[in-house]
């Protein structure tokens, strides 16, 4: 309706999905997710099996970032409560935020966290509020007394004490994301040992992932949308583990959509991935050159999603849409805490 001829619309990405296939908790195990995958053929095995799908050689490209206890709760000095979600740590004693009051926040106001941190609102900038903690404290002084888990919007329950280690990779290192790189959440450091013994190895990125992941787009021309940007780095050892990768003849394995859009914004930038520090707002949808992924593992993705166009984008749309009628047919677990697919290129 008024759109040009051949503008790419976002309804191809949407799906209906019953309430009770959004995983509300994590499997009692890591390992112990279901693993659909997507190939030439379309079939189920356990996530513990992964190595089915592997070949000695390849190379699993892991995001390290750690969540920050970014959900923090206050209250105006007129007594009106606030909430707010950490999006990104500006230095020591500034944030950029979501906040949700019933009335918006005044630029100047105060914002006390806990009766113990005063916030001051400084501005905004785009969708996001400027704070700033007094000189007395440090940003991490108040997340660490007064943070709480930042978990996903769909997830219909406090967070809970067993949240503060199972919404955390076993391998994450460099604090900064407020929402889990979640494709990471089924590995356990047994299965990470198994794979190295048979000759597959890892590697790692980092990438700070924003609350803006959960974001639908709503513009029904997607190229109108645009992403947050969000802060990554390659390391040098990771830049020379792809490099022997590839060179030998191994596969580049993304362990999420975090890890695809660190490697295809450094491919973008040089023919071969070099280390670097750097933002990204990349906007992954069908049409995109893959120059570096060469498989995905990832989890089912919210409807209307940049996540999910990203998949679509790698695994071809209708392969991925049967995917998920698949998954919600045979009640695979959903989003965050859900179960995971692997998927191929489509040829």
């Amino acid at each position: 309706m008024g759109e040009s001829q051949g503008s790419p619309i976002v309804n191809p990405f949407d799906f209906d999905l019953p309430a009770d296939r959004i995983a509300q908790r994590p499997t009692t195990n890591r390992t112990a997710s279901r693993l659909l995958v997507v190939d030439d053929s379309q079939r189920e095995i356990a996530f513990s099996q992964l190595e089915q799908v592997l070949y000695p050689g390849d190379l699993l490209v892991c995001n390290d970032s750690k969540v920050i206890p970014a959900r923090l709760e206050g209250f105006k000095t007129t007594g009106g409560r606030v909430e707010i979600l950490i999006e990104r740590i500006i230095g020591n004693h500034c944030i950029w935020a979501q906040m949700r009051s019933r009335r918006p926040c005044r630029i100047g106001s105060l914002v006390i966290v806990d009766e113990r941190f005063p916030l001051t609102v400084r501005g905004r900038v785009r969708d996001l509020f400027v704070l700033t903690v007094s000189n007395k404290f440090e940003i991490k002084d108040v997340i660490e007394h007064s943070g709480s888990v930042p978990l996903p919007p769909y997830i219909d329950r406090p967070a809970e004490s067993e949240d503060i280690s199972r919404y955390q990779t076993v391998y994450a290192k460099n604090s900064g994301s407020v929402a889990a790189p979640t494709a990471g959440l089924h590995f356990d450091q047994a299965l990470i040992n198994r794979l190295h013994q048979v000759g597959i190895k890892t590697a790692f990125i980092t990438l700070h992932v924003g609350a803006g992941t959960f974001a639908p787009v709503r513009d029904t021309d997607i190229s109108r949308h645009t992403l947050h940007s969000e802060r990554y780095e390659i390391s040098e050892s990771t830049s020379e583990a792809i490099r022997a990768t590839r060179k030998l003849g191994g596969r580049i394995i993304a362990v999420g959509t975090t890890s695809v859009r660190v490697l295809e914004t450094a491919a973008a930038i040089n023919s071969f991935i070099r280390p670097s520090v750097g933002e990204t707002n990349i906007f992954i949808k069908p049409g995109f050159t893959f120059r570096v992924t060469q498989a995905l593992i990832t989890n089912f993705h919210l409807p209307r999603s940049t996540l999910m166009m990203l998949v679509c984008a790698f695994g071809g749309t209708e392969r991925v849409k049967n995917a998920y009628r698949y998954a919600i047919d045979y009640g695979f677990r959903f989003y965050s805490y859900g179960d995971a697919m692997f998927i191929e290129p489509q040829r």
